[in-house]
Parts: structure tokens; sequence; C-alpha cells
């Protein structure tokens, strides 16, 4: 793929080879920034394990301090006083079978997050296979599967984000945006690591962070020195 002037000039800053402290790293995800928009951070983080097992699983949820700055759209399945708690908590889109009817007739998928009360996963389960490969299938260990629906409202908008592996073994996760710069992102990061190493599941050997990338939406990947981050 070829790069532009721009990019390749800001990717000389990056050295490939080299495992950058985190502070440091950050400092230069934000300076290789090239496009004219505030770009978003990632976290790219390949973990020794095999998520093929079901035993092996890393999957949660953790509040970032500074929040995304993204505002994120929330849709609640509920019915009754929980729709109506839904609704005061500031959720964006709150109803029951007519919603998954709107989702399945129009393709309609004007949100970000997904949350229902236990009695609405029937219902939700409709429209599983639509949800599930866009990562938006609410669940309990992402705490998007709860009674307690103004709680979990009000943590999405204060900066509650979801992890879980891809195929690849890989977590890739938002934690903010250039704008926030290298200490509040180092906030955010560290929040997120600490979550991901909590989880780390019993049946895994041998190293777990293998490696950890950061990058920005346009920008070079940075390479993390993981074992820093251990420490």
């Amino acid at each position: 793929m070829k790069r532009g002037k721009k990019y390749r000039e800001k990717a000389q800053l990056v050295n490939k080879t080299t495992m950058y402290d985190t502070v440091e790293a950050l400092d230069l995800v934000v300076k290789t920034t090239v496009a004219k928009f505030d770009e978003t951070v990632e976290a790219h983080v390949r973990l020794g394990v095999d998520s093929r097992h079901a035993d092996q699983q890393v999957r949660g949820a953790v509040v970032l301090p500074h929040g995304t700055g993204k505002k994120i759209r929330i849709l609640v399945f509920a019915k009754g006083d929980k729709a109506t708690e839904a609704e005061q908590a500031g959720a964006d889109y709150v109803g029951a079978e007519e919603l998954v009817t709107k989702i399945q007739s129009e393709n309609w998928f004007e949100f970000d997050v997904v949350v229902a009360t236990p009695d609405m996963m029937g219902v939700v389960g409709r429209i599983g296979r639509v949800l599930g490969p866009k990562g938006l299938m609410p669940n309990p260990k992402a705490g998007t599967v709860t009674m307690d629906i103004a709680k979990a409202v009000d943590e999405i908008k204060a900066g509650k984000i979801e992890y879980r592996l891809d195929r690849a073994n890989i977590v890739h996760v938002p934690i903010g945006k250039v704008s926030f710069g290298p200490e509040k992102l180092k906030d955010n990061f560290t929040t997120l690591m600490g979550a991901i190493i909590k989880a780390k599941p019993s049946a895994a050997k041998g190293t777990y962070l293998r490696s950890v990338v950061l990058s920005c939406t346009m920008g070079p990947g940075v390479k993390v020195n993981t074992q820093r981050i251990v420490e």
C-alpha cells in the first residue's frame, strides 16, 4: 500500500524495532497524527491465549477515567418500569419487539451499544445473528445484560468500553482521542491494561501479553514494551 508524503514523514519518527515505554509511545502516537480531524487512539493487544477454547476467552468491560471522546448511542431493550428507567438515564433508544422488527426490516443500526434486561434476552436472541458479528450482542460479562439499567447507561456514557478477543487472539480497543494528550491517554491505557491483565484465564500458559501496539486512526503503529506494562 502506497502511503502519502505526510504519512511517510511522520512514520520516520517511529523506530519499528524499538519497544517504547507507555508515555513515550503515546507521545509518538500524538505526534504522528496526519488527519485534519481528531483521530481516535487505539490499543491493539495480542494475547497468548487460544480463543477457540472456551476456557481461554478474554472478555469484559472497563470504565476509562477520561472516556473515549466519542458520543455513544445506546439502545436499551426493556419494558415497563425498566424502560422508563432507561429513558430517564438518557438512553437514546428504548423499546422491545418493535426495535427487533425495525432492525430486521430496515437494517437499522444507528446505535453503538445494546443493553437489555435479562427478561428481554429471548427477544434480543431473535437478532443475535446480526448483532453478534457486529459486537453488539448484550452480554452479562460486559455488564450489558442487567436489571440495573440506569447504572449501565450511566457507565457507558461515562466511558465504559468492552474488550474482547478477535479470531487472531487480539483485542482492539479505542482509548481516547489525540486531543486528550499523552497524560489522559496514559490514564485510559493503564486502566484498560489493568483490566486485561486481571482477566487472564487460568488456562492460559506461557507469555500472556505477546505484543501491544498503539496507533491513531491514520498514523503508524508504535510498539509498547510489554515487560514495563507488567511491572
